[in-house]
């Protein structure tokens, strides 16, 4: 299949291999479900102070992979609802719910683009977006206004997510650049594994990816009649994505004594009591 085909066939390469690597996320130490169970945080710890506090709130769960991010919010008082395109991860998903005793906690399987539709035009205070996750759109604007219309008024967007200036830094150093910022074509991989184990054998390895930049996600969200409350930019990661990467207390920096360079951001907009949007 060749490159620009595989780009057009960007939902099913993508899905097929979430889809595979969902049973390897379930049983990792990354995830580690035994001890989510037992009460461990899954939230960054910045997250809680940045979002406030949730109880009695409905929130969404745009791509919420097997569930962690979704029932720590439901841990903290909020009324989730999660959605994913892989049915695998929402079955995963519903199953964590109830092995943790949270009855109301929903998981609906559907895309991004399709979620006012699946979620039958319900509204919510808080639409959640976790680390990993733009990069797999491939239309930020049409995005953002599934965003606005799936948010109440006085509602708000919050995202975590690598930043994209660390998505053009090669993996053996972290300090020179490999990749084009600027680039708008989707960027094919065929990478086997995953974050979470890099040596589990998969066979669902092509991926189709979008690069996009800070003024891309702001000019979308803008765009879509949100108000910007916040944009932080943080000097770690969550992974050992660069080889340089020290650890300290589950966040991966670059050695001191490097220039430091921001490595995930996090992103807050809300949408006016007067704003009225319409399905896309």
């Amino acid at each position: 299949m060749s490159v620009d085909a595989q780009a057009g066939n960007w939902m099913e390469l993508n899905r097929a291999n979430w889809d595979e690597r969902v049973p390897i996320h379930a049983r990792s130490d990354f995830y580690d479900l035994d001890g989510f169970v037992a009460g461990a945080e899954a939230l960054r710890d910045f997250e809680p102070a940045e979002v406030g506090d949730v109880h009695g709130k409905r929130l969404l769960h745009l791509q919420c992979h097997i569930g962690t991010d979704t029932l720590a919010w439901a841990r903290r008082g909020a009324s989730v609802t999660g959605l994913d395109f892989s049915a695998p991860a929402v079955r995963t998903a519903t199953g964590l719910a109830a092995r943790i005793g949270v009855t109301g906690a929903r998981f609906v399987t559907a895309n991004v683009y399709d979620a006012v539709t699946a979620l039958e035009r319900d509204r919510y205070d808080i639409v959640y977006t976790g680390v990993g996750a733009l990069i797999w759109l491939p239309d930020l604007v049409r995005w953002a206004s599934v965003v606005a219309e799936l948010l109440t008024p006085g509602g708000f967007v919050y995202l975590t997510e690598f930043h994209p200036f660390g998505d053009i830094l090669a993996e053996d150093d972290g300090r020179t650049v490999a990749y084009d910022y600027f680039d708008p074509a989707p960027q094919v991989w065929d990478e086997p594994g995953t974050y979470a184990d890099p040596d589990a054998p998969t066979t669902a390895n092509v991926t189709v990816q979008w690069q996009h930049g800070i003024g891309d996600i702001v000019t979308a969200i803008a765009g879509a009649g949100l108000r910007l409350e916040f944009l932080h930019e943080h000097d770690f990661t969550l992974y050992p994505r660069f080889r340089t990467l020290a650890e300290n207390g589950g966040r991966y920096r670059l050695p001191a004594g490097q220039p430091r360079v921001p490595l995930l951001f996090s992103l807050r907009a809300s949408k006016p009591h007067d704003r009225i949007t319409q399905a896309p």
